[in-house]
């Protein structure tokens, strides 16, 4: 069937990539390693063997081409044949091959008839009888060659032992193994020792954030101070990000708790007015009373719900679509439906903004700049100002009053949700309006601060435009 593999077909490396993948980092570090210093041992043992080998090789090829030099002599003169080196061995034959002289200790024939007739055809014949590996034993080394004595061919093979050359090689080989296996445990050890140190600090983060997980409160990994490598910086990281997750999850609690408290106000105003009225008979006034009163509370229950939801869906800044609009005339858009409450109250409100056009999103810039002109008129004095300056780059549009300012103590959370002072500004409002008005700058890329002046208080957002 086409598309499968058997054992060993194409589809086994990736097997064998996705096994590795499921072992631990450090067995897959000490893997890397192992294999790595394989290849390197292999490669220099086989670099050393090379080379011992051929000056080895070298010396014996030098002894028996300077044998032979002697026996050729001897041959051509008639004289009788030297004694050579140690180890060393002879043969002489005639052109067909018969053997004329030879050393006790040699095989009557040692060249075969294709390498006898290249001899006979003026060719040196040099090889080895033996192996090293397996050890066996007369290995020898020899060297063939035609000369002429008295008109006639002879062929004279002179021939040295390789024992010690063979040995001496045995030798460097088993002297490499070991080294090379030593070297490689080494090398493997100090490899998981120093892995297993590098992710300790890994290990101790994960058991920390596992205690978070758990539900542990205050949770902070322990990171040295004196270090600046990669480890540290991540606990530094991962320290950062707990602060902010505990930040996040204190706010969450505080957020669901003034939220209860905010809907459980409404709906037990509104359970008591609806108990009194089926208690005891009302007159129509009355019960035209009670029906507003109820009406009140679920236009406050509405307008807490839908601050709650557009707080949702500002805190992302997908929701931000800028286009260029005219200041003056986004201003006076906000500002218009809060003219007849000023007007009620007696109070000025002006507007100083530049002929200008900025990018940014009327839906959530214009409530918010209402909201601001909304908490001035509720919670402030004397004339609400709005001013703005439009210019580099940068919006900033300023909203103040003359009242009372906020106090000293609410102002590091003035923007927080369900936030209200304890004394002026705790009679009316949800606490989100300012709420509102931070995440609308946060979504367009700015900010929103609050602060006292000599008149009073005042709130300013500052955004790019």
């Amino acid at each position: 069937m086409t598309g499968q593999h058997g054992p060993g077909g194409p589809g086994e490396p990736a097997g064998t990539r996705a096994r590795l993948r499921r072992l631990p980092v450090v067995t897959r570090l000490v893997l890397a390693v192992a294999v790595t210093m394989s290849l390197v041992l292999t490669g220099a043992a086989g670099l050393v063997y090379w080379r011992v080998k051929t000056a080895l090789d070298q010396q014996l090829n030098d002894d028996l081409t300077a044998y032979q030099r002697g026996l050729d002599r001897a041959v051509r003169a008639g004289s009788p044949l030297p004694p050579g080196p140690s180890g060393s061995l002879k043969q002489v034959l005639d052109g067909q091959g018969h053997v004329l002289r030879s050393s006790d200790a040699l095989p009557r024939r040692l060249l075969t008839p294709a390498e006898l007739a290249a001899v006979a055809g003026g060719a040196t014949i040099r090889r080895d009888i033996g192996s090293l590996l397996p050890i066996t034993s007369g290995t020898l080394r020899l060297q063939a060659r035609r000369v002429t004595a008295d008109g006639q061919p002879r062929i004279v093979i002179a021939a040295l032992r390789r024992g010690h050359r063979d040995e001496a090689l045995r030798e460097l080989l088993a002297q490499l193994g070991l080294a090379s296996a030593l070297t490689l445990i080494a090398a493997s050890y100090v490899g998981y020792r120093t892995a297993r140190a590098a992710l300790r600090p890994v290990e101790r983060y994960r058991s920390g954030a596992a205690t978070l997980a758990d539900g542990a409160q205050n949770t902070r990994l322990d990171v040295p101070a004196d270090r600046d490598d990669e480890i540290t910086r991540l606990g530094h990281t991962l320290n950062h990000m707990l602060e902010r997750l505990e930040a996040s999850a204190e706010r969450e609690r505080r957020f669901v708790a003034d939220a209860s408290h905010e809907l459980r106000t409404p709906l037990t105003l509104m359970r008591a007015e609806l108990d009194v009225a089926l208690h005891r008979p009302r007159s129509r006034g009355e019960l035209t009373e009670t029906l507003r009163s109820v009406d009140t509370e679920v236009q406050r229950l509405i307008d807490l719900s839908n601050a709650l939801l557009d707080l949702e869906e500002l805190g992302g800044n997908a929701h931000i679509t800028r286009f260029p609009l005219r200041l003056p005339g986004l201003v006076e858009a906000a500002v218009a439906p809060h003219l007849r409450t000023a007007e009620r109250a007696g109070r000025a409100l002006t507007v100083e903004v530049p002929d200008a056009t900025v990018d940014a999103d009327a839906r959530w810039l214009q409530p918010a700049i209402g909201n601001l002109v909304d908490n001035a008129l509720r919670h402030g004095d004397g004339t609400v100002r709005v001013t703005a300056t439009a210019g580099g780059g940068r919006l900033r549009l300023r909203v103040a009053d003359e009242g009372p300012g906020f106090p000293a103590e609410f102002l590091p959370r003035a923007f927080d949700r369900f936030a209200r002072a304890e004394a002026s500004r705790t009679s009316q409002g949800s606490g989100l309006g300012l709420a509102f008005v931070r995440a609308a700058a946060v979504a367009h890329g700015g900010g929103a601060y609050a602060e006292n002046t000599a008149d009073g208080g005042a709130v300013t957002l500052d955004l790019p435009c």
